[in-house]
């Protein structure tokens, strides 16, 4: 007698999930000896009720807040393709746990790409969904606004069916759409800028082979991607409400945090109130427009990440080199939890080259249109 969709499956959870019994770390040793939770997350209660095996809490960046995926306190994973190099975050013993076999299914948090960007460096698939299916009761805090819960798998049809379990959906079958007549935007301007030797090489073939398919490719200059750089969202949503989060912690247990996180942390402190308000505020026209303009598209493609996965040498020679990786890397994956959509990161076909992963994108609430879309691409690069 089967358990459920996910009967016998072996699942790993983030660091920031409670887990009844257990202290929730969040990567952090200021919170080490913090008093076990009382109950599982909602999450972990809809996992285990679907017969999924929790087998280990992953390692992650400090409270969530870097893309790259390093930690001082218990080690950095190394990625699986070269161990010199991040394996990108914060979701980062998740998706290394998923390449190297460690677990079938890994669950993660995405607030700015915190499953996207791991996903891409690690060469696995990484689910954004969008942010209200999934509850995050149970999940320490990054950002009210902008935290989601997706996994990571290394196929569509395993995120699909943890994505469904999630949210509390019914079980369902995931029939790849045919790629013949779908349209897929190119986004111009901001998420093609800078790309790397690898990330441009890669992206223009699999852009080459979705037109081959089928695909209707169009060029789209978006203008509200110019919004997000004039609002500067994820440098106003995110450290203002980890600074509310985080402020008698940072008082009272500063020297004892990641310098880097302490720093994105406290830059929150000087944000004025009125400049948070007007971005919550702002943030909502810009979804509205957003949502318009898509309808006309089934999906958005575009790089998950402009480069490759940095050594960990590269990104830790200084404060200025973290930060400016950090904020080259969540450049394309953070428009999509600003406009409140759901996206998916692919690998695309590397040969013996690093991993590069392909970021779909669609509205919010398209979830299993958007899996459908990511089944029959993932099909294609096989």
């Amino acid at each position: 007698m089967s358990l459920g969709p996910l009967d016998g499956a072996v699942l790993s959870i983030k660091d920031l999930f409670d887990v009844a019994g257990e202290p929730t770390r969040a990567g952090s040793k200021v919170l080490a000896t913090a008093a076990s939770a009382a109950t599982d997350a909602p999450v972990v209660r809809r996992l285990r009720a679907a017969g999924a095996v929790i087998v280990a809490k992953t390692n992650m960046t400090e409270f969530a807040l870097s893309a790259l995926g390093l930690n001082p306190h218990y080690g950095t994973p190394g990625n699986p393709i070269d161990r010199t190099r991040v394996p990108g975050g914060s979701s980062a013993g998740a998706a290394v746990a998923v390449a190297d076999g460690m677990c079938e299914i890994a669950i993660g948090s995405d607030t700015g790409g915190s499953v996207r960007i791991p996903a891409a460096f690690c060469g696995v698939v990484g689910f954004k969904p969008s942010k209200w299916r999934v509850p995050t009761e149970g999940a320490f805090p990054l950002s009210y606004t902008l935290d989601s819960i997706g996994p990571l798998a290394k196929s569509v049809a395993e995120c699909a069916v943890a994505d469904a379990v999630l949210a509390g959906d019914d079980p369902w079958t995931l029939e790849p759409m045919f790629l013949q007549g779908l349209r897929l935007g190119v986004p111009l301007g901001r998420p093609l800028a800078n790309l790397d030797e690898a990330v441009t090489a890669r992206f223009t073939d699999a852009t080459k082979d979705l037109g081959r398919a089928g695909v209707r490719l169009s060029e789209e200059q978006i203008s509200f991607f110019d919004d997000v750089a004039r609002i500067n969202a994820y440098g106003i949503v995110t450290p203002a409400e980890a600074y509310a989060i985080h402020r008698e912690l940072i008082a009272t247990r500063a020297a004892d945090f990641d310098p880097f996180v302490r720093f994105r942390i406290e830059q929150g402190r000087a944000i004025p109130a009125a400049d948070y308000v007007a971005v919550i505020r702002d943030r909502i026209k810009l979804i509205r427009a957003m949502d318009a303009f898509l309808s006309d598209l089934d999906a958005l493609v575009l790089p998950t990440t402009p480069i490759v996965a940095p050594t960990v040498a590269e990104v830790s020679s200084s404060l200025d080199a973290l930060l400016a990786k950090q904020l080259l890397l969540v450049r394309n994956t953070n428009i999509v939890n600003l406009f409140d959509l759901c996206a998916i990161s692919l690998p695309l076909p590397r040969g013996n080259g690093l991993p590069v992963g392909l970021m779909l994108v669609a509205r919010n609430g398209q979830d299993r249109r958007l899996l459908r879309i990511a089944a029959a691409v993932e099909r294609l690069f096989a």
